[in-house]
């Protein structure tokens, strides 16, 4: 048992030291802000019947309720007004981060939020996931493109929320297993949601485990980025969602109650802000 809580301790320690404690010295608000990342950031489902709802994403969002980066950020200056971009994508996986980031340097965004790695887990099976090696070199590789581009952003990064208490909030309602099972949502964790089975128990905790690796494996690559960057130190993956927090259009995608929780949670662990004039 104390062995295998070494690696435990030692990612508590990285997303600490990478993500909770703001900045010593407060930052300008940015001019230009994009998120990046998966449908999560885009606002799938939280308005219609599958498609992108991206007034209401938590990060670069307008919708008054769900009180995003952005309009918090615009609040406190009017630098960043009408100049919120989103770059995410519907099924997009850390392999597109490197283009979006790309897209990101074009538009000279001085602030880049990322939540991306959902997709690397949630395939058609456990074993089509991403590599924790892979999505790592793609993580550093995307923010050295951003750094090199833009050398002064600042990046916050969201942990992947906890795909296994999906499962565990949503197995026992009969219309969540539907969407689950007709729609192949992330069967990598949802197939056979009421199987109880001692394969398809341990396959959930792996792909759990997945989920922890990539979001320690971001943490790092904050960490490597320097003091621009800042993560959630866990908080999303932490944070006790239930069925109330998703759209009922599928039970996966937060619904605009889910993406309030997010832009809440992720803000207050991200970055002291004042305006530049």
């Amino acid at each position: 048992m104390i062995a295998r809580l070494g690696p435990a301790l030692a990612a508590v320690a990285v997303l600490s030291a990478s993500g909770t404690a703001h900045a010593a010295t407060a930052q300008p608000v940015p001019e230009v802000m994009a998120a990046l990342g998966d449908s999560i950031s885009t606002g799938f489902n939280a308005c219609g019947w599958y498609v992108s709802c991206t007034s209401r994403s938590w990060s670069a969002g307008d919708n008054a309720d769900v009180r995003s980066h952005y309009l918090r950020l615009s609040k406190l200056s009017a630098t960043l007004s009408k100049h919120n971009l989103n770059f995410a994508a519907p099924g997009a996986t850390s392999a597109d981060l490197l283009g979006q980031v790309r897209k990101a340097v074009a538009a000279k965004a001085d602030y880049v939020t990322v939540l991306v790695g959902a997709q690397d887990a949630c395939r058609s099976t456990e074993q089509a996931m991403t590599s924790v090696r892979t999505y790592r070199q793609r993580m550093d590789a995307a923010l050295a493109e951003l750094r090199a581009g833009m050398p002064r952003a600042r990046v916050f990064v969201a942990s992947i929320p906890d795909l296994r208490r999906l499962w565990q909030v949503g197995r026992k309602n009969p219309i969540a297993r539907t969407f689950w099972t007709i729609g192949r949502v992330c069967p990598s964790m949802l197939a056979d949601p009421i199987s109880t089975k001692r394969a398809d128990t341990e396959r959930r905790d792996r792909v759990r485990a997945r989920v922890m690796a990539y979001n320690r494996a971001a943490a790092q690559a904050c960490a490597a980025y320097g003091p621009a960057c800042r993560t959630d130190g866990g908080a999303i993956f932490d944070f006790p969602f239930t069925l109330d927090h998703v759209s009922k259009w599928d039970f996966f995608h937060p619904n605009s109650t889910g993406q309030r929780v997010l832009a809440e949670q992720t803000f207050k662990r991200g970055f002291s802000w004042i305006d530049p004039r």
